[in-house]
């Protein structure tokens, strides 16, 4: 009972966050997703290169656990910004690190607000809350709240090369979840010192100081909703190849994003056989392109989509990623 009770009410807690940001000064953020093997990764790369510049900071960020931007740009990336060049930023957010720093400002957090004879059984619940379902989610979701809020207000844009399809909308999800969830917990901290008040009606309530944390934490997750549906500051772009299954999963991400009130205002199709491609084989793998670029034009009338050809190597590089052409910023 005891350590159900200690997991009630801190198993969430991280360390105090900073004040709430004013949301008009974090970056305008533009996520890259789409099924998996599109070409996400390469797209968001090559338009993070050739949208910044000196007036126009960027820092890009992946998310997919099966990281592959370190070895697109030749270089090693962490969970902490690196110069790719003057005006692009890189990092990688993995899962497994954000939970272990996750645990790590739990504890933290838990030394403060739990009294001495709790202290050791309050840690053994954040190390058991490590292996729960979800753990890892949610611990790279509390990841990209810094990315945004926090280093945020250090550039002007914010490229995300998401997770493959369900896990990117899993992920985009959570902050109304998040919210829930926390003023879940509010509410039973102040049942807590609504019964604390009726043992003791002569002293004063102690300050509480894991309810100032939550306060915040719905405050964070109450900002990156309105950044999220606001489609002057958010914007989600699909990357799909012209092929079935792509555009069937296209079409089923861009009503969930649409519905959730995010802004999709383009479609990045990859991977399209170029006309001057000679040869029987290139002929007829453009003919059946063809059919699913018609149903893209049909399914998607009312986005602009843009078509990226199929390049006859492998894209490494910042030479190489400068070279597809993409629309304007």
């Amino acid at each position: 009972m005891l350590l159900r009770r200690i997991s009630q009410l801190f198993s969430g807690l991280r360390q105090a966050p900073p004040p709430k940001p004013g949301i008009e000064n974090v970056a305008r953020i533009t996520f890259f997703g789409g099924k998996g093997g599109v070409g996400k990764t390469t797209c968001a790369t090559a338009w993070a290169l050739q949208h910044a510049g000196p007036q126009h900071r960027m820092l890009l960020i992946s998310t997919d656990p099966a990281h592959s931007l370190g070895d697109l740009l030749g270089c090693k990336l962490g969970s902490e910004p690196r110069a790719v060049t003057a005006d692009l930023d890189a990092l990688e957010l993995a899962p497994d690190q954000a939970l272990a720093d996750y645990i790590a400002e739990v504890k933290a957090n838990l030394r403060e607000l739990s009294s001495p004879e709790l202290r050791a059984a309050a840690e053994q619940q954040a190390d058991l809350a490590a292996a729960a379902p979800g753990a890892h989610e949610a611990a790279l979701f509390e990841a990209v709240v810094r990315c945004i809020l926090d280093l945020g207000t250090r550039y002007d844009e914010l490229i995300f090369d998401t997770a493959p399809t369900g896990h990117t909308l899993q992920l985009l999800s959570l902050p109304e979840t998040m919210a829930i969830w926390t003023e879940a917990m509010l509410a039973r901290r102040r049942e807590t010192q609504i019964a604390w008040r009726e043992r003791d009606t002569t002293a004063a309530s102690p300050e509480d100081r894991a309810a100032t944390i939550l306060h915040r934490r719905r405050q964070r997750f109450e900002a990156l909703r309105a950044l999220l549906t606001d489609p002057d500051r958010t914007r989600f772009i699909p990357v799909l190849n012209p092929d079935a299954l792509s555009v069937d999963e296209t079409r089923r991400m861009v009503r969930q994003l649409t519905a959730g009130g995010v802004s999709v205002p383009l479609l990045l199709v990859n991977r399209v056989i170029p006309a001057a491609a000679e040869g029987d084989f290139a002929a007829a793998l453009r003919a059946t392109q063809r059919r699913h670029l018609d149903a893209i034009d049909r399914s998607f009338s009312d986005l602009q989509r843009w078509r990226i050809d199929y390049s006859s190597h492998e894209i490494q590089g910042l030479d190489d990623l400068r070279s597809i052409a993409l629309p304007g910023g």
